[in-house]
């Protein structure tokens, strides 16, 4: 798979990374019961199909996809770059609070170590900013474990461009995650340009909003402790507009034998701004569809033709 760089002094990641929120199974923001074994064994599909990162975080699974995750790629860490996040934590009832103290940074890296059995984590990204917290404490921190070793490359998360300008006054940020999809193109006006111009790698998520640019969303499988029930995008009567699109999409995609699935992310990888695209699995044949996503580009006509469709949509 194609590798790019992530920012100006960062690593090569592939065009894809595998997500690994719903195999943390559920919990507040869940995506329902998964089977770990079959959550392995999707990571290891993925790095052998050639995905060299994956991205977690700490809340997923309150720690549990992180546990999984470290299980998967035992013997075989180093092939495989692993981003998590801090700032979410949890309390006794398993509901999560934006925390981004120092402190809670500093021991939130330490329990991450612990359950992804490693040594160091390769990208750390602070989850939700924390407005509670002046951000250049925050980013501190951050710098902090770097230099202890325990972080190679620290990033944020859902950070506005003004966060984003804190952070540099204190170090250079790595790296962005933001949303960015055909049905979420907010990063546009601002953020990945202003990750252009600063030398920050973008790694975008939910490049098919969540499953609805999969050509194959039915509400009716969704478990009944779904975080996406309570996602507007999800209801009416916004869910009957975005399907229509997905359904004007398929002609375009199957002019290039592809999914809409993986026009989705293809589409996501042709923005200049964008280093990698994070995109979930929790089945390898899943993992099979969506390494079909990179490593092709869309003519500039099909380009202009979704342009036009997508407005129909915001």
């Amino acid at each position: 798979m194609n590798q790019r760089k992530l920012g100006k002094n960062g690593p090569m990641l592939t065009e894809i990374g595998l997500g690994a929120w719903a195999i943390g199974g559920p919990w507040e923001w869940g995506w329902g019961r998964q089977d770990d074994r079959e959550s392995i064994e999707t990571i290891r599909k993925a790095l052998d199909l050639g995905i060299n990162w994956i991205d977690t975080a700490a809340a997923y699974g309150l720690g549990h996809s992180e546990e999984v995750v470290g299980n998967a790629v035992k013997g075989r860490r180093d092939e495989i770059f692993v981003a998590t996040k801090c700032g979410l934590v949890w309390n006794e009832k398993g509901y999560v609070s934006r925390i981004s103290r120092p402190e809670s940074i500093m021991k939130e890296a330490e329990a991450s170590l612990q359950r992804l059995k490693t040594d160091r984590i390769d990208l750390l990204q602070i989850h939700w900013p924390d407005t509670n917290v002046p951000v250049e404490e925050s980013w501190e921190t951050m710098v902090r474990l770097k230099e202890q070793g325990k972080v190679r490359y620290i990033g944020v998360s859902n950070y506005d461009s003004s966060l984003l300008e804190q952070c540099e006054t204190v170090e250079h940020v790595n790296s962005l995650q933001p949303p960015y999809s055909l049905l979420d193109r907010n990063a546009e006006s601002e953020l990945l340009p202003w990750c252009r111009e600063h030398g920050t790698g973008v790694v975008a998520y939910s490049p098919m909003r969540s499953g609805l640019l999969t050509g194959k969303f039915d509400k009716s499988r969704l478990a009944e402790d779904d975080w996406r029930r309570k996602d507007r995008a999800f209801k009416e009567p916004h869910l009957s507009k975005n399907l229509a699109f997905v359904d004007e999409l398929k002609p375009i995609a199957e002019k290039y034998g592809k999914t809409v699935a993986q026009l989705a992310i293809a589409w996501v990888l042709a923005n200049p701004a964008v280093t990698s695209a994070i995109v979930g699995a929790r089945r390898p044949w899943q993992v099979e569809e969506i390494v079909g996503g990179a490593g092709w580009s869309i003519e500039q006509d099909d380009k202009n033709l979704i342009e036009k469709l997508s407005k129909n949509i915001r």
